[in-house]
Formats: C-alpha cells, sequence, structure tokens
C-alpha cells in the first residue's frame, strides 16, 4: 500500500483517457478532445458538484498541451497574487510558451476581482480555467463569460465510481495494492451509493475502511459505522437547492405524490428549514391549485400553524400531508396568469382616471361633483347582478384576465361566469333596442 498523499490525490487520472464519468467532455469526441484536436485551449469554466473531476481535467489539459500550470484558489488569493501569475505569464508568452491559471472557486472572486482578469483573458496572455460549483451564470460575470466556454460536468454516477474504487483498490503503484477479492464488490457498492457522485469522497472512504479492514477484520457493524450516513448533496444558497425546490414543485404541478414526497423528503434531509418548504407549499397551493381547490390553501396554511407549533420532526408530518394534498387535488393557474396579466394593465393604465359612478361620496360637495352618480347596487338587481354594468377604467374597454379552467370547484366558477355573461348580453340588447326606438 502507497502511502504519503492521500489516495484520492495519487490516484488522481494520468490521461483523458483515464477520466471516468464524463464521456461527454473528456472522451473522444467530448468537446475538450475536439478543442485539443483543432490545436486550442479556449479559456473555461468547468461547472460541476464536488469531487467530479474539475481541477483533474484542468491539469491534464495543461499536461497535454505541455503549458505551465499555476493553481490558484479564489478563497486564499485576490488580485495581487492574480497580477503575479499574469507577469509570469507573459514573459513566458515572449518566450514562446502558454500558460494556463487554475483558479477554483471562482465564483468566490467578487466582480472587481473578476474585471481585473478580463484584459490579460482577452490578450491571451494566460489561459484561463475556472471551476466553480455554482452557476455561473449568476455567480460570474457577464464579460468574463463571454471570453469563455462553460463546460459542465455532471456527477459521477455508480458505475463511474465503482470504476475508480476497483482501480483504487488494486493499483499496485498508486492505489492499494489489493487483491480484487480482498472488499466484497457489495461494501464497494455501498461505498459508491453514499459518496453521492463525489470521487473524492468515495476514494477517502475506501482509504480508511482498507485500513481498517487488514487481515479483513472488519465486521458488518463496524463497516456501517465507517460508512456512516448518505449525506445527500444540498447547498441551501446554491444551485442543487434551487435544483430541488423546482423539482418538489414541477412534481406537484403534476399530480405526482410519489414523486413529491421524494423531493419533500430529500430536501428536509439535506437540511432545508421546514418552514421555507411550508412557504413553498402555500405559494403552490395559490399559484398551482387555485380555485380549483379553494380549500388547498387553507389546508397548506394550517399545515404551516401545525409545524409552528409542533416543530421538528412531528410537525413535518403535516407538511408532507399538504405535499400529498396538493400533488393529488385538481390543478389550475388561471388566477395566476389572470393576475399577471391584470398586473400589466395596472402598470399600462395606472393613470386612468375612475369611472364617475365607482367613484367614493362620502360628502356633499363630492355628490354635487357627480361621485357614484348612476352607481346600481347589486344587491338590488335580479340575481344580485348588475346586468351589463362597467367596472373598469373607460378607455380599457373589457379585458378579461381570468379564465377559468373546468376542473374542480373552478368549473362551477366558469359555469356561474358565463350564466353572467350572458345576462350582459341580453342587457346590451335591450340597450341597443331601447335606443333604436328612441
Amino acid at each position: 500500500m502507497n502511502s504519503g498523499a492521500p489516495l484520492a490525490d495519487r490516484m488522481r487520472p494520468r490521461s483523458l483517457k483515464e477520466v471516468a464519468g464524463q464521456d461527454a467532455v473528456s472522451g473522444a469526441d467530448g468537446v475538450l478532445a475536439r478543442a485539443l484536436a483543432g490545436g486550442l485551449l479556449p479559456s473555461l469554466i468547468l461547472w460541476g458538484p464536488p469531487g467530479c473531476g474539475k481541477t483533474t481535467l484542468a491539469r491534464l489539459l495543461a499536461e497535454t498541451r505541455g503549458t505551465r500550470f499555476f493553481a490558484m484558489s479564489a478563497v486564499t488569493v485576490g488580485v495581487k497574487e492574480v497580477k503575479q501569475v499574469v507577469e509570469t505569464a507573459r514573459q513566458l508568452r515572449a518566450e514562446g510558451q502558454e500558460s494556463v491559471l487554475f483558479l477554483d472557486e471562482i465564483h468566490r472572486f467578487n466582480k472587481a476581482q473578476q474585471d481585473a482578469l478580463l484584459p490579460h483573458v482577452e490578450a491571451g496572455t494566460v489561459v484561463l480555467i475556472g471551476a466553480t460549483t455554482e452557476n455561473p451564470s449568476f455567480e460570474v460575470r457577464g464579460a468574463l463569460l463571454s471570453r469563455t466556454r462553460v463546460v459542465k460536468l455532471a456527477p459521477l454516477d455508480a458505475v463511474a465510481l465503482l470504476l475508480i474504487l476497483e482501480r483504487a483498490l488494486t493499483d499496485a503503484e498508486r492505489g492499494l495494492g489489493l487483491d480484487a477479492d480482498s472488499m466484497p464488490r457489495s461494501r464497494l457498492d455501498e461505498i459508491a451509493a453514499v459518496s453521492d457522485g463525489d470521487a473524492r469522497r468515495a476514494l477517502n472512504l475506501l482509504e480508511t475502511i482498507a485500513a481498517a479492514n487488514e487481515n479483513r477484520r472488519l465486521d458488518e457493524t463496524a463497516f456501517q459505522a465507517l460508512l456512516g450516513e448518505r449525506l445527500a448533496r444540498f447547498d441551501k444558497g446554491g444551485d442543487h437547492f434551487y435544483d430541488q425546490i423546482s423539482a418538489l414543485h414541477k412534481a406537484v404541478r403534476g399530480s405526482d405524490p410519489d414523486a413529491s414526497l421524494y423531493w419533500f423528503a430529500r430536501m428536509l434531509e439535506g437540511g432545508v428549514d421546514p418552514r421555507y418548504l411550508a412557504r413553498r407549499l402555500i405559494r403552490m397551493a395559490s399559484e398551482d391549485v387555485g380555485l380549483a381547490d379553494s380549500r388547498a390553501l387553507t389546508l397548506a396554511i394550517d399545515a404551516a400553524a401545525t409545524f409552528e407549533r409542533l416543530g421538528s420532526p412531528e410537525g413535518e408530518l403535516a407538511l408532507a400531508q399538504a405535499v400529498v394534498y396538493l400533488a393529488c387535488t385538481p390543478k389550475s393557474n388561471a388566477v395566476y396568469k389572470a393576475f399577471s396579466a391584470a398586473r400589466k394593465d395596472a402598470k399600462r393604465f395606472g393613470a386612468a382616471p375612475v369611472p364617475m359612478q365607482l367613484r367614493n361620496a362620502p360628502t356633499a360637495l363630492m355628490k354635487e361633483m357627480g361621485h357614484g352618480a348612476g352607481y346600481r347596487y347589486a344587491h338590488d338587481e335580479p340575481e344580485g347582478y348588475a346586468a351589463g354594468e362597467r367596472y373598469f377604467p373607460d378607455e380599457m374597454g373589457v379585458p378579461r384576465y381570468y379564465q377559468p379552467s373546468d376542473r374542480g370547484i373552478e368549473g362551477r366558477i366558469a359555469e356561474r361566469l358565463r350564466h353572467l355573461a350572458e345576462l350582459d348580453a341580453k342587457a346590451k340588447e335591450a340597450e341597443t333596442a331601447a335606443s333604436k326606438g328612441k
């Protein structure tokens, strides 16, 4: 067994062919291989979760090109250190040598620091390879994005992790140098499963477990204790957070209670505040269920109140109940769409005066000025409806924002509105006939 550097560092791939799980990027037909085949190494932003191979790919690209490789972390350096590298790169360029500046966690650089990179990337003084776990669209300056190519890396799947573990287990030069049967395949599968797509985590676990398993004395209880619990990848403020809440919302909208419960449970296990999920459920009740089931909003609010009273974990069941109800009940976004359309018109016709018959008339003077004149009190009209009355500013016409669906309670609302529209049409006919008879 090799000693010294950690196993994860020793087992870094030595060529693009050894990179596992990123065929779309590093394979023979991958975007990086095609770029290198064209004799060009563009500035890149490597975007992917921890342990997927961002640093390894950056090193391999530099080695393939025979360039000088400068590795830095945006957590520990600033513009001063970057300028020092750029100056060295400028001298090397004068000697005909290319330089790669690898900047790990580039999203940690602020706007001014990112802007400081622009002229050097633009001039080709250095080839910038930035690595980030966050969505570059939000975390990297647009000007820098326009000068780089974003390459998205996937989390490693179980097949790729198993290949990496098997290599490390049997590699006599850099790995553990053990027989393939020194560790049951089932244990390698479990290591891969708890690593959640992170090769570094998988190799660190393998090294720890292999050391404890010397002479194969590690029983199942001890193995599970070393393995620990699977920690779902979850960043409370990052990309995975928004991907998962998006998945929950879309599963509820798609009326799949099982998938909805899965994403809800996964976010809880990842450490999200249940109160945040409660707020999102209330939003879903309004946005996606709406008046197809008016009870949904009440139930979501009650679930949130129940959680406030009971806390975790008891109150989480009430939230789960709301998740299932929202997923199973009829859906309508008619109110959501109507509200969005009404807000657009409110901005467009913001200064439109209120029609005289709709204005408030609390004083004699206002009544003399015509406020409220001609207003028809709906309760005094047949069916409690003032057929033909207008409630919009005169210049707006009569827009129709709300188009109810035929699902759930909203179907009955649609029926009622159709009946009222018929009464309006009859009132208009009567008004037209009366004007012709004059």
